[in-house]
């Protein structure tokens, strides 16, 4: 009986840490936006398999979402996902919508490279294109810039500079439009929220958004990509009426009727297989 009592209260005592540590792990979670297993597993000094247990029993308490790598907040707040829970949605159209608009680069051109999954299966189709060389890529995205890093020497990669968005691994203001402003690069790809003929080209977060008007100013040719999910929806943050982009490059699955509407607003539009 004594000895019943004593493994009792050895459970209690081996569950008070756990639960302080989760507490912990959710607060990272809900300040970062997004926290992978390992980033948690070093600054709280226990092994990866204690951490995804931990993620487990937050996301049973419906306080978290696992997602590929990590875990972000239950709500993210006007329906921004994080990078990592983007990555496998709508990825076969990503791909495909990556390797047409890499297909617009050529020899020697200048690239402004936004955020996002999309942009980032345009770098990955352009590291693929070994007939390109003597390109120049400037990304605001961390990821996008390591993606990109396999086609060194080939291209030259330049970061914008600025302040770090964990959710999206991207750098905003301030420090990155005023770098963008010194540049005129020949092509800039731009990813967004929603794409829509009358209320234009709109993002959820306003700092990227801002960037991304910059961006669209600092390119001979401004093209958006975007997958379907994105036709026909605005959200907050204008990147700027449909008048200002040269082409979007999106799936072939794109809704015929908001394609036609778009064409008729005087955006060329080119389908990609997938």
């Amino acid at each position: 009986m004594v000895l019943s009592i004593v493994k009792a209260f050895e459970r209690v005592d081996d569950a008070a840490p756990a639960l302080a540590r989760r507490d912990r792990v959710l607060r990272m979670i809900t300040e970062r936006g997004f926290l992978r297993v390992t980033d948690a597993a070093l600054e709280l000094g226990v092994s990866g398999v204690t951490v995804r247990s931990d993620l487990a029993a937050l996301e049973a308490a419906g306080s978290v979402i696992r997602v590929h790598g990590g875990a972000m907040p239950r709500s993210q707040g006007l329906g921004e996902q994080s990078f990592e829970a983007s990555l496998e949605e709508h990825a076969a159209a990503k791909r495909a919508i990556g390797r047409r608009a890499a297909g617009l680069v050529q020899r020697g051109q200048s690239v402004l490279l936004d955020v996002g999954t999309t942009a980032l299966a345009v770098a990955h189709a352009l590291v693929e294109r070994r007939d390109l060389d003597d390109v120049l890529v400037v990304t605001n995205g961390l990821t996008i810039a390591l993606a990109l890093e396999a086609a060194m020497p080939r291209f030259t990669v330049v970061v914008t500079g600025g302040t770090l968005r964990p959710l999206q691994h991207s750098l905003v203001n301030p420090f990155a439009s005023p770098f963008l402003e010194t540049l005129r690069a020949d092509l800039a790809f731009i990813g967004c929220n929603g794409v829509d003929p009358d209320r234009g080209v709109t993002n959820v977060n306003l700092p990227e958004a801002e960037v991304k008007r910059r961006m669209v100013l600092s390119a001979e040719r401004p093209i958006l990509v975007a997958d379907a999910s994105k036709l026909g929806r605005a959200r907050l943050g204008s990147v700027g009426p449909i008048s200002d982009f040269d082409t979007l490059v999106t799936a072939s699955d794109a809704p015929p009727e908001i394609v036609t509407r778009l064409r008729l607003a005087g955006l060329s539009v080119v389908l990609a297989d997938d």
